[in-house]
C-alpha cells in the first residue's frame, strides 16, 4: 500500500471534521512558588490526563519544575481551549490541595494554587518531535 494511504494517528476524525491540533500549555504557580516534586508532579500528570480525557483530548506530553508544568495536549476543535485550561487548573487545583495540604500550606500561596495567567502555543509550526523533547528535558525535581 503507498505511504499516502496509511493512517497518521495524530490526524483524528468527526462526524465532519478532520483535525490535528495540539496546544503546548504552561501553566505557573501562584508567586513561582517551588512546590512541585517529582511524586506531586505524577499526580499532577494523572488529574491532567483524566480532565483531557473527559473532554475528548490527549494528554500528550507532561512534565515540569519546582514551579511550573508543561503539558501538550491533542484536543478536538470543539473544545474551545480556555475552558480546557480552566479545567485542568481548577481540578488539579483542588486535587492537589486536598492531597499535599502540608506542603503547599507551607509556600504561602493563600487559597489559590495557579497563577492567574497561563501560556498557549499551537504547535504547528515546530515538529511535534521538538515540542516532546522541550517538555521532555525540563528539569524536574527529585
Amino acid at each position: 500500500m503507498s505511504p499516502r494511504w496509511e493512517p497518521d494517528p495524530d490526524i483524528r476524525r468527526g462526524n465532519h471534521v478532520i483535525h490535528n491540533l495540539h496546544a503546548h500549555l504552561v501553566f505557573v504557580m501562584k508567586y513561582r512558588r517551588e512546590v512541585f516534586n517529582g511524586e506531586m508532579l505524577t499526580r499532577c500528570k494523572a488529574i491532567m490526563r483524566d480532565v483531557c480525557e473527559s473532554f475528548g483530548a490527549q494528554l500528550r506530553e507532561f512534565n515540569g519544575e519546582g514551579d511550573h508544568v508543561h503539558l501538550l495536549v491533542h484536543y478536538p476543535p470543539k473544545i474551545a481551549l480556555s475552558k480546557l485550561v480552566n479545567s485542568l487548573k481548577g481540578v488539579s487545583s483542588r486535587y492537589l490541595r486536598a492531597e499535599y495540604t502540608d506542603r503547599i500550606n507551607q509556600t504561602g500561596t493563600g487559597s489559590v494554587f495557579w497563577s492567574p495567567s497561563y501560556f498557549a502555543g499551537s504547535c504547528d509550526g515546530a515538529p511535534l518531535s521538538v515540542v516532546k523533547d522541550y517538555i521532555d528535558n525540563q528539569k524536574r525535581p527529585a
